[in-house]
C-alpha cells in the first residue's frame, strides 16, 4: 500500500473554508493520480485563527470516505507497519511540490518517491496541482469531492438552515461578499481613499506579508484590480431596481476603516444581517473561528441571489460562484470592476451626472450564473463547465447524464467485481487442490 499525506496552512479570513476545500479536491485527484491511499488532510488554522479544529471538527467524515470510495481509499491516520516483530508508524518522506504542478509531475517524480519511501507528505499543498487538466474524468473527480463529498458537520448545517430559514420567513433574500479587509485592502493596493494614519497601517501590513511592489491606485483602479467599498455595492444594487426593503445577508470579517465606510450603504439598505445577528439570537457559542465561516458559506450558497464583491484571489468567492453554477445556476450578480471604475472615479471627483444608468449598462451585460463556456484566466472552480456537466443527449457517451440511482448503479458493480474475485480465488484453490491430488 502506498500512502499519501497532505498538509494546508490557513491563513486568512474567507480563504479558510474555501482554501481548503481547494486543497482537498487537489489532495483526492493527486492520490487517484498515484493509485495511492490518502490520509485526511490536515488543517493548520492556529497559527491566524487561534483555533483547534481540524478536518474531522469540520466536516462529516464518514460521509466523505463513503461518497469516495469507488474513486480513493482514504483512511484516518498514517497506517503501522510491522518490522522484525515489531509495530510501527509508516514514515512519510516529505516533498514540496511545484506551484501548479501538472499531472505528469505526481506520475513521475512524486510517484518514483512513493514507490521508493512507500509514503509521502506534500507540504504546502495550496495550489500545488494544475486547474486545467486535459482528463475530463479527473477534473469530474474535483466536482465529486467539492460538490458531494465535502459536506460540514450537522452542527454547521443545521446553524446555516436556522439562519437561511429565519431569513426566507419574511421573503427572499441577497447574500453578499463584502471583501474590505485589511489583508485585502493592502494586497491590492487600494489606499488613497484612506486617512494618512490608515495609509500607514496598510503598508505596513503589505510590507510585511506581501511582495515589494510599487502600486499606484488610478491604475490598479482602472484596471479592475481595486476591492468595491461599501457604498459601491450600494449604489450597483440601487442601480439594478433593488429598493430598501431588500433583505441583505453579510459575509464579512472585520471591515478596515470603521463605521464610515458601512454609514452610506446602510441607508440605502438598513435591513442587514450577518451569522451573528439573524433576529434577536445569537450563533452558537461553539461557532466561531472556521465554523462561522463555514456558516457564512453555506448561507450565501442557499440565497437566493449572491453578489460577490472582490472575485480575485478570493477563494471564497470564487468557489461559492461555481458551487451556486453546479446546484441548478443560482442567481449570482458578479460586477465587473473594471467596467465600472471610470464610473466611480468620476464619482469622486465630482462628476455623478447619469451614474446610475451608466451603473445599469454595465451591470445587465453579466452572466448572472448562467452557463458558459469557461474562457481563461476564469478558474475551474468558479466555472465548470463543460467537464462537470451532463448531457441528456448527448452524442459521445462519456457525456451522458448517468442514472437516477448512480449510487446503487456502482454499489452493484462493487460487488459484482468481489463476486467475481472470490470466485476466481476459490476456483484457483480449486485446481490447486486438484494438482496436488495427482
Amino acid at each position: 500500500m502506498h500512502v499519501l499525506c497532505v498538509h494546508g496552512n490557513i491563513a486568512e479570513r474567507f480563504k479558510v473554508t474555501a482554501a481548503l476545500l481547494l486543497q482537498i479536491c487537489n489532495a483526492v485527484v493527486a492520490a487517484r493520480i498515484m493509485n495511492a491511499t490518502l490520509v485526511l488532510p490536515e488543517l493548520d488554522a492556529n497559527s491566524f485563527w487561534h483555533d483547534e479544529s481540524g478536518f474531522v471538527d469540520m466536516y462529516d467524515v464518514p460521509h466523505f470516505i463513503k461518497t469516495l470510495k469507488y474513486d480513493v481509499r482514504i483512511v484516518m491516520s498514517v497506517p503501522k507497519i510491522t518490522a522484525h516483530g515489531k509495530s510501527k508508524k509508516l514514515r512519510a518522506y516529505k516533498i514540496e511540490p511545484p506551484r501548479d504542478a501538472p499531472v505528469t509531475w505526481y506520475r513521475t517524480t512524486a510517484l518514483e518517491k512513493l514507490r521508493k519511501y512507500g509514503a509521502i507528505y506534500l507540504t504546502p499543498f495550496s495550489h500545488r496541482l494544475a486547474e486545467e487538466i486535459d482528463d475530463p474524468e479527473l477534473q469530474r473527480l474535483r466536482c465529486r469531492v467539492n460538490y458531494h463529498a465535502l459536506q460540514f458537520k450537522p452542527n454547521i448545517m443545521k446553524t446555516s438552515s436556522d439562519i437561511v430559514n429565519k431569513l426566507r420567513s419574511e421573503g427572499h433574500f441577497m447574500s453578499i461578499h463584502l471583501r474590505f479587509e485589511l489583508d485585502m485592502l493592502a494586497y491590492a493596493g487600494c489606499i488613497d481613499i484612506f486617512t494618512p494614519k490608515e495609509q500607514e497601517i496598510l503598508l505596513k501590513y503589505r510590507e510585511e506579508n506581501f511582495a515589494n511592489k510599487t502600486l499606484v491606485y488610478k491604475k490598479r483602479r482602472l484596471i479592475g484590480k481595486c476591492p468595491l467599498t461599501p457604498e459601491e455595492v450600494g449604489l450597483i444594487i440601487r442601480a439594478m431596481g433593488f429598493d430598501n426593503t431588500t433583505r441583505i445577508y453579510l459575509a464579512s470579517g472585520k471591515l478596515f476603516g470603521g463605521e464610515r465606510f458601512m454609514k452610506p450603504f446602510k441607508a440605502m439598505f438598513p435591513r442587514l444581517e450577518n451569522n451573528s445577528m439573524i433576529g434577536s439570537g445569537k450563533l452558537e457559542e461553539d461557532n466561531r473561528g472556521l465554523a462561522r465561516s463555514a456558516v457564512d458559506y453555506m448561507v450565501c450558497l442557499l440565497s437566493d441571489i449572491f453578489m460577490p464583491t472582490y472575485d480575485g484571489p478570493s477563494n471564497f468567492a470564487n468557489n461559492l460562484m461555481g458551487h451556486r453554477l453546479y446546484y441548478g445556476f443560482r442567481t449570482t450578480i458578479t460586477p465587473n470592476r473594471k467596467a465600472l471604475a471610470p464610473i466611480f472615479m468620476d464619482m469622486e471627483e465630482g462628476r455623478a451626472s447619469g451614474y446610475e444608468e451608466r451603473i445599469r449598462q454595465v451591470m445587465f451585460n453579466t452572466h448572472f450564473g448562467a452557463p458558459h463556456k469557461r474562457i481563461h484566466p476564469e478558474s475551474f472552480y468558479t466555472n465548470s463547465w463543460p467537464e462537470c456537466f451532463c448531457q441528456m443527449k448527448a452524442g459521445n457517451q462519456a457525456d451522458r447524464c448517468p442514472p437516477d440511482n448512480v449510487n446503487d448503479v456502482l454499489e452493484s458493480q462493487f460487488q459484482n467485481k468481489e463476486d467475481v474475485e472470490a470466485e476466481a480465488t476459490n476456483q484457483t484453490d480449486s485446481t490447486s487442490s486438484m494438482e496436488t491430488g495427482v
